[in-house]
Order: structure tokens, then sequence, then C-alpha cells
């Protein structure tokens, strides 16, 4: 039995197994389409993981190409968990289908790559530097208050993923995203008190690019999942570029070579993991300890 796992990328193998099937047969996907009495975009949407098959309609197209043994086992497995709802979809309409498809990526990664160079990245920030940000959102896009409660809890039941077996992450932040106000003083102390905390971290490599390297690299914030194969299935990585309210999904073997290229370049720039941690203190100090030290005045 497949262990469990996000039903996000359970889709992704299974539709690129079912693809994969239909092209080695040598059949159109209109063609299949026409047997089933299907509509073209239908398999269209689900070659691509737009949208899920039920393991009723996986069953028909495996009668249809004839798969049968242990492939066609492995195969309505991975259609039951497929199925499945993730621990996002109890959020529903809170959550865009971009972002559930981002946290199902997250979910089930073997390896992260990230690159933010404006604020700290979901996975480390706390929960009132969290909801500074997603309430900043609000002004550009209204939401409810409760809404922003919803957002923030997501925010931080995400980042149970730090703690699994198996995972590596590897971050690399802006200097500026250490100086940029988010909140007042102290809110970004902590934050940077947390980073100090999760820099110690044995899966995790977190870097700082300092202000005054030289910079090769220019562009959005990304996050580049390395993806685990358990199946016939090659899964490629998938590069997720992040904007205000919105994101995009790279696939292609190109783009997602050129994000790896562009990581590995600012590696090689940015300070190294002990260095890192030390500015980050030295920032917290120099920078945002004004509050505390008021308070234990």
């Amino acid at each position: 039995m497949i262990a469990p796992a996000s039903p996000t990328v359970r889709r992704r193998r299974l539709a690129a197994e079912l693809r994969g099937i239909r092209e080695d047969k040598g059949k159109s996907g209109d063609a299949v389409a026409a047997a089933l009495r299907w509509s073209p975009s239908k398999i269209s949407r689900y070659e691509r993981a737009r949208t899920g098959l039920r393991p009723r309609e996986v069953e028909r197209l495996l009668d249809y190409y004839q798969i049968t043994g242990p492939r066609r086992r492995l195969l309505l497995e991975l259609a039951e968990d497929a199925a499945q709802k993730g621990w996002w979809e109890e959020f529903g309409d809170s959550l865009s289908d971009d972002y559930k498809q981002f946290i199902g990526f997250e979910h089930e990664a073997a390896s992260m790559a990230v690159w933010h160079v404006d604020v700290v990245t979901g996975l480390l920030q706390t929960e009132a530097y969290a909801r500074h940000i997603i309430s900043a959102y609000s002004r550009v896009e209204p939401m409810p208050p409760g809404m922003i409660g919803r957002m923030v809890r997501v925010r931080m039941r995400r980042q149970q993923v730090l703690s699994r077996e198996g995972l590596q992450l590897s971050v690399i932040l802006d200097e500026s995203v250490l100086r940029r106000r988010i909140g007042d003083e102290s809110i970004m102390y902590e934050q940077l008190q947390r980073l100090v905390q999760d820099a110690d971290r044995p899966n995790l490599t977190l870097q700082i690019l300092p202000l005054n390297a030289h910079h090769l690299i220019f562009g959005e914030s990304f996050v580049i999942f390395g993806l685990r194969a358990d199946s016939d299935a090659m899964m490629q990585d998938v590069v997720i570029t992040e904007q205000l309210r919105s994101s995009s999904i790279l696939e292609g073997e190109r783009e997602t070579y050129l994000h790896r290229i562009a990581f590995q370049a600012l590696c090689e720039t940015a300070l190294d993991a002990a260095a890192s941690r030390a500015l980050i203190l030295e920032t917290a100090e120099s920078y945002w300890s004004g509050a505390w030290r008021r308070v234990s005045a």
C-alpha cells in the first residue's frame, strides 16, 4: 500500500502515469474522450492535474487501455490517495486554488530550496510577523478579520513540515529582509530570534545574501520543490515564483534547471551558515532591540 501523502502530488503522479499510458498506446486525447463519452477538455484537465479523477473513472480508463496486474493495482491505489483531502481542505474557500497546490507540494517535497527577497519565508515566520503581513494584504484585497485569523492558522500549521523526517530545506534571505520593518520593533526582534533558533535545525541551511555582495541574480522570490518518485512516473522538480497575491508554477525542465542554477549562484554568493547566523543576531541587536531594552529598563 502506498503511504499517505499529499493528494496534490498524488494527482500529479497519477496524471503523469495516465498521460504516459495514452501516449504509449498511440491514442489522442480526443479519441479517448470519444470512446468514454467524456469531453476532450476533461482529458486535458486531468492529464495536466488541473482536476482529479474519481477512482471509478480511473478504472474505466484502465479498462479502455487494457492495463492489468501490478501496474493496475498501483494506479488504483494512487487514485484512492489522490481522492483524499489534505488538512488544508478544512479551510475551504479561505484558500485559493494556487495556495492549496503550494501547500500540497510543501506537504510532500523531499527538498525545498527557497529564495526570498522581500520578507521571511512563511515556514520561518512567527505568528505576529505572519499576522502583520496577512493583515497588510487585506488593504489591497479586503478580507474580514475572521479570514485573517484562518490564514494565520494555516501558515502556522504549514510549519509542521519543518520537523518531518527526510525533508531537506535550504533558505536564502536577502539581508534587506532583516532590516525591513514588519510591525513594530518587538515583532522584528522576535522574528530574528526565531530565525536564529531555526538555523540550528539539522535539516535546515539558512544563509543571508548581504547587501554589499556582488549581486548576480535579480528577480522575484521563488521556491524549488524536489519531489520524490515512488512509481514508474518520473516527477520533475516544480518551481513556484511568488508575487503579491498570486504565484506561477513552472514545471518545464528548462525552467526548473535555470532556477537550480540561479539558486546555486545565490548559495555561492551568500554568507555561509555560521556568518549568516551571526549577522542575524547582530541585526536583531543593532536594529530591533530598542523595545526590549525599554521594557527591561
